[in-house]
């Protein structure tokens, strides 16, 4: 891929990336996307087979890059305390009102029944991925996978609730029971 052609691709999945993290992966339309990286929709297709095949790109990616982070900071530590950095983070209030690099999960586990089966893919593979970047012994993983869920619901519940004083007290409820 050319210089240009890949930088034109970069910028369109920026805004994807933005679009999936604030609206989820169904409601962003192409056009909405591609005007957001200052593109026309007619170029879409030199860069995507279809919206979903862009959406669950970028849905990868996001998740991707979120257990690289928490490896970079937590790699050497054992996985409670890992699970406690990361619930310090995820269920804090910049977290929850971020819309940039901020977890797509919240905005795109409602939507999982109508999407292709491979975005249930790719979030299957990332929950088994960070149960065990979250556990330091087989024995640990039920509750890393419990800590995850709790992490994930409390984090929805916070941002659908909106900031205030309820979503506050979800989020500090969350954070308590994973720590």
């Amino acid at each position: 891929m050319n210089d240009k052609k890949a930088q034109t691709r970069d910028r369109i999945l920026q805004a994807a990336s933005s679009a999936l993290i604030t609206r989820g992966p169904i409601e962003p339309s192409v056009s909405e996307v591609m005007s957001a990286a200052g593109l026309t929709v007619g170029g879409f297709y030199a860069h995507f087979d279809s919206k979903d095949a862009m959406m669950l790109e970028v849905f990868s990616h996001l998740l991707s890059r979120r257990r690289e982070a928490l490896e970079a900071i937590s790699g050497d530590l054992p996985g409670e305390e890992r699970r406690r950095l990361l619930a310090d983070f995820y269920l804090s209030r910049k977290h929850r009102d971020a819309s940039e690099l901020a977890c797509p999960l919240p905005s795109t586990v409602g939507e999982m029944a109508r999407l292709p089966e491979s975005f249930r893919q790719a979030l299957a593979e990332h929950v088994e991925l960070m149960t065990a970047q979250l556990s330091s012994s087989p024995e640990e993983a039920n509750t890393a996978l419990a800590d995850v869920a709790l992490m994930l619901g409390g984090l929805a519940l916070a941002r659908a609730l909106g900031p205030g004083d309820l979503s506050d007290r979800v989020l500090r409820a969350a954070k308590s029971a994973v720590l």
